[in-house]
């Protein structure tokens, strides 16, 4: 396990704290849409970080052909009907470009900025002229008001407990997932950014913001700083 983050609960636990099990259950949401609506259709898209696939097999099913790249072996194990990668995102170098790359899951929060600069370079490494970049950003309400839950229609809830700072512009937080059957921790550090702060980070890496596409700013569509 890294130093900062922990995971607890049934099942496999990736050095990140992520139990495997547990990102198998969680729903999907509106992302899929989301990426389908930005990008055009039967885009070849570079999935980073892609977990179990549960955006993946969504996209899949909309047409797109998606590389699915992860660290975890055990979660690229869940992973069904696409091309699987199994590499940290920041050491990726296929020597190929896509159509889009995709950086979900909050990535770009990193608590490690060396580690947010070599994913974000493996971003613009891999894409191709004309491509965009989709990326998932924390909401503008993240690390406050906290602790709160949020009930899924689905039977399971969520616990964001705390979010306490831990120097030089990192929190380390702690999730809580409660199932009728199974329960789950999850402890990590990420870095707020600011919107100005995102927009800086992603015009170090060479990019800048082409829309946010959600009226909350989470999903953000960049394309090379001088396309």
């Amino acid at each position: 396990m890294r130093e900062g983050y922990e995971g607890t609960g049934p099942g496999a636990i990736t050095p990140d704290g992520c139990a495997v099990e547990l990102y198998s259950r969680l729903p999907v949401g509106a992302e899929p849409d989301i990426i389908a609506a930005a990008v055009p259709a039967g885009a070849r898209i570079l999935e980073l970080g892609s977990g179990v696939g549960r955006m993946t097999h969504p996209l899949l099913e909309r047409g797109f052909t998606v590389t699915a790249v992860d660290e975890s072996p055990e979660m690229l194990e869940r992973v069904k009907g696409a091309r699987t990668i199994c590499s940290p995102i920041e050491d990726l170098d296929l020597d190929e470009t896509f159509d889009v790359v995709l950086l979900a899951s909050f990535l770009v929060h990193n608590g490690d900025a060396d580690v947010r600069r070599g994913m974000l370079r493996a971003c613009v490494r891999h894409l191709a002229p004309g491509g965009r970049v989709l990326v998932q950003r924390e909401g503008e309400d993240y690390h406050t008001d906290l602790p709160r839950e949020r009930v899924d229609p689905s039977g399971f809830t969520v616990r964001m407990v705390s979010s306490e700072p831990v120097g030089e512009g990192v929190n380390s937080v702690r999730a809580e997932y409660d199932f009728p059957d199974a329960a789950w921790t999850q402890t990590f550090l990420a870095r707020p950014l600011t919107r100005e702060q995102f927009e800086d980070v992603l015009a170090e890496a060479g990019l800048r913001v082409d829309k946010y596409l959600t009226e909350d700013r989470i999903w953000v569509r960049a394309v090379p700083a001088e396309g």
